[in-house]
């Protein structure tokens, strides 16, 4: 990453290298917002605020895959249901892996998207048979299984198994662009690139699974895409953009050509 910055409303553009999460760089250019004081009032927040959804009193890897996967392209008040009822109908992977195709697709009913329910039934078959039933333990060996993608599978790994890597989901990439007052289109695939670099040296050795789930909580209920509530904001402190006045303009959207 580019040397560190002093004043948060000159921020670089991405067009640094790509470094790994151990290069002491990468933890410089973090430092530049107060990484620990951050990562301590998000934190602070996220307990104090977050709501209540029933995959956050657990920590089975079983569980908290399912609920990634029914909320993607879903609202939370939409996929709840689901959840409790694919729970109460396949209680563990094994016995999601043991039910027909057409009884997993009917109880998916209404949520759309099908392939989603197809590819966690070939998950579940393929943890049963090829893993003697156990869920991988890290985000690497995650994204063996179909349907997880390396969001989906960081979200399981923290979570689930206390592993210190990132997610990087639309609300991620509104909040980081934000604080970061990025003014390259986050679409663009280096610029993605680095923003995972971004989010991961953020993400701190203890509890990275709450401070994922504080990251996509911020995006989702304060750091909105249209009228952010910056003063309720547990970042607002460290926002390049907000400092700038550019809140509503990031992360920028790609420009259509002529």
């Amino acid at each position: 990453l580019a040397p560190a910055q002093r004043n948060l409303s000159v921020v670089p553009q991405l067009e640094f290298a790509r470094l790994s999460l151990h290069d002491p760089r990468m933890h410089t250019e973090v430092s530049r917002i107060d990484a620990v004081s951050f990562r301590r009032a998000l934190l602070a927040w996220y307990r104090a605020n977050a709501r209540d959804m029933p995959w956050r009193h657990t920590k089975d890897p079983y569980a908290i895959w399912l609920s990634e996967i029914i909320l993607q392209q879903t609202r939370v008040d939409q996929g709840t249901p689901y959840y409790h009822r694919f729970l109460a109908a396949f209680p563990d992977v094994l016995a999601l892996a043991r039910a027909s195709e057409d009884r997993v697709l009917k109880l998916w009913e209404g949520l759309g998207y099908y392939s989603r329910a197809r590819n966690l039934h070939r998950a579940a078959k393929f943890v049963s048979k090829e893993l003697d039933g156990t869920f991988p333990k890290t985000a690497h060996e995650l994204q063996i299984l179909p349907g997880i993608g390396r969001y989906t599978a960081g979200a399981i790994a923290s979570i689930a198994f206390g592993e210190r890597v990132p997610v990087l989901d639309g609300n991620v990439i509104r909040v980081l662009s934000r604080i970061y007052n990025i003014d390259s289109c986050t679409d663009e695939p280096k610029v993605r690139e680095q923003l995972w670099d971004i989010a991961a040296a953020l993400v701190p050795a203890r509890n990275p699974g709450d401070f994922n789930q504080a990251m996509m909580e911020l995006g989702s209920t304060i750091c909105l895409p249209r009228g952010p509530k910056c003063a309720a904001c547990p970042a607002a402190k460290w926002c390049g953009a907000r400092a700038n006045g550019t809140v509503e303009r990031h992360p920028p959207v790609k420009r259509r050509s002529e």
